[in-house]
């Protein structure tokens, strides 16, 4: 199969328009701390028009749009623009939109996001211990902590899933918050986040990775595989797709760009082509699955 011809649904990215909007991390000084390290690159508008040619060699027939940090007293504001560029461009299909789970305005916020017709889910990064060993069970704003897993129960009532993203340090309180909410879709972002790459590191990559696929209402994004000052590579990416492939399923993965993001360690193409590469020994249905189903299916885009 041509990487080319194969419809996409790009399941994660971003578009920006820093000229009217406010992104803290995109507009203020100094820049915050970043995996992928200096990302002034990103602190310029990247508009539905930029997207489109970023992803012109592709078949791309749907995407989701997943907030971009927007200013955090507006998280509606941005729901408002992204739909409004919606209609105007005709994509994204789907919206993952800002809410802080933990806020005294969580009942209010979900229930404006939820009239937007294009919305799915809403993603809030829970707060995340910098190593595995400072890890703090019920720590104030992270999965384990009741103030945030009361604003997470209302998903439900809402029809909303939730897009997390946490390091894999994290994903056993993520297991947990899966089996006590069983059925909140939880989407989890950017492949569990295994930064580390040492063999070692890995091994407790995979070992989470394993332990949060036992909830059924768990699927994953494959994307976000960049790393600062190395080169997108099939060799040094692949092993980590396949075994997320094998770990969840291939009902349960859906590739994802994660642009402009990613755009600072590879191009569209390189990485669509790499997915492609990686999973070309795959049935066809199964790489349409990866590529296309599971995301239409997941974020429910007709």
């Amino acid at each position: 199969m041509n990487a080319r011809n194969i419809p996409i649904v790009d399941a994660h990215h971003h578009v920006w328009n820093l000229d009217r909007n406010y992104h803290p991390w995109l507009c203020d000084e100094p820049p915050i701390a970043f995996r992928y390290g200096d990302y002034r690159p990103l602190r310029r508008n990247y508009l539905p028009g930029d997207y489109l040619r970023d992803t012109a060699p592709y078949n791309v027939v749907a995407s989701v749009y997943v907030e971009a940090e927007w200013d955090p007293d507006d998280p509606v504001g941005e729901t408002r623009w992204i739909d409004a560029q919606s209609d105007q461009f005709g994509f994204p299909d789907a919206i993952v939109a800002q809410a802080w789970l933990d806020r005294d305005d969580i009942e209010e916020v979900l229930a404006n996001q939820a009239s937007f017709s294009r919305v799915r889910s809403v993603r809030h990064k829970p707060a995340a211990a910098l190593t595995a060993q400072a890890v703090q069970p019920g720590a104030k704003g992270s999965m384990g902590d009741a103030r945030w897993r009361r604003g997470f129960a209302l998903l439900e009532g809402h029809g909303l899933a939730f897009d997390l993203q946490t390091p894999y340090w994290h994903l056993g309180e993520a297991y947990d918050l899966a089996r006590d909410f069983p059925r909140t879709q939880i989407i989890l972002n950017h492949t569990g986040l295994p930064a580390d790459r040492s063999e070692a590191g890995l091994a407790d990559w995979r070992r989470a990775m394993r332990e949060l696929a036992r909830a059924p209402n768990v699927v994953v994004k494959i994307s976000g595989l960049g790393q600062r000052d190395t080169e997108w590579t099939v060799d040094g990416n692949g092993p980590i797709v396949l075994d997320t492939i094998d770990i969840f399923g291939v009902d349960r993965c859906m590739f994802a760009s994660n642009f402009p993001v990613d755009g600072l360690v590879a191009d569209f193409d390189t990485i669509y082509a790499g997915f492609m590469r990686i999973v070309e020994h795959l049935p066809p249905g199964d790489q349409h699955k990866i590529f296309c189903d599971n995301a239409r299916r997941i974020y429910r885009i007709p």
